[in-house]
């Protein structure tokens, strides 16, 4: 080294790097799953149609899903076999946070901190499979198995897909910009999920209007064949009344404290994490 020279001490990128086939695999995957999640706006209800029986469609697509990324990564090096184990590990410590530090109680979800911490660290692929199979092993752990799992498995998939693609690099000790980010999104994400959950029950939690559009129903239902700007705002309506101001708020708020609290930390033991599995 000449003298004069800076030595470069940042620490190298360790997110997992998404190779093409694993971006158009989870590219398809979201763009299906929000078609299954938002059906009621785009297509009359089926009659005698129940949450029960889109269930199996999504568990059925999701986990080919999930093993097709990882095998994907794999192949394209940006996941090796040290970086999975991490993920089993990661997996098992946010099922076990969620029982223990509330399980959607209250809407305190902070479950949801850790997911949004290794999405930013490892990136997006990275982060949507955990946040699905956390969800999963967190339902085995609380008997919460039911139709409402493959929609929970896919949204909380989403919170960790959109926390490793927000803007920057996460490299180095995190600064106060950038946990402003991510509490930013922390908030964004938990309001999100709780709507998104609410838009797969909805028709059948409120019921669906038996008569054509224009007959009576209440002002939360579903309404078969009216225009789909006038489903929304019911669907709106229904939101706002049932888990905005209640459950979605208390979600935001315990996600928000544990980023700020815990969120430096974290990063910085998931960073070290990632450069022992991906360069020792």
């Amino acid at each position: 080294m000449t003298a004069g020279a800076e030595l470069d001490v940042s620490p190298p990128e360790v997110s997992v790097r998404i190779g093409a086939r694993s971006g158009a695999i989870l590219a398809l995957a979201s763009l299906a799953g929000l078609l299954l999640f938002a059906w009621p706006l785009l297509v009359p209800s089926p009659t005698g149609w129940a949450e029960t029986q889109g269930a199996p469609v999504v568990f059925a697509a999701l986990v080919p899903v999930i093993v097709v990324i990882v095998l994907s990564q794999l192949s394209d090096g940006g996941m090796d076999t040290r970086t999975l184990a991490l993920l089993g590990v990661l997996t098992a410590i946010n099922a076990a946070l969620r029982p223990a530090l509330g399980a959607g109680t209250a809407g305190i979800e902070f479950m949801f901190v850790l997911l949004i911490l290794a999405g930013r660290a490892f990136g997006p692929g990275f982060g949507f499979v955990l946040g699905a199979t956390s969800m999963a092993t967190s339902a085995l752990f609380t008997a919460g198995v039911g139709p409402w799992l493959p929609f929970q498995m896919l949204a909380a998939g989403w919170v960790g897909l959109g926390a490793g693609l927000l803007p920057g690099k996460a490299r180095g000790r995190a600064t106060v910009g950038h946990l402003a980010m991510l509490v930013g999104y922390g908030i964004a994400a938990a309001y999100l999920y709780g709507a998104i959950m609410n838009l797969w029950s909805w028709p059948t939690l409120t019921g669906i209007a038996t008569a054509d559009y224009g007959g009576p129903a209440g002002g939360l239902d579903y309404v078969p064949g009216a225009p789909w700007l006038d489903n929304l705002r019911r669907f709106g309506l229904y939101t706002l009344l049932t888990s905005t101001a209640g459950w979605d708020t208390g979600r935001a708020v315990s996600t928000s404290i544990g980023l700020v609290v815990l969120g430096r930390p974290i990063l910085d033991v998931l960073h070290r994490a990632a450069r022992r599995a991906r360069l020792s």
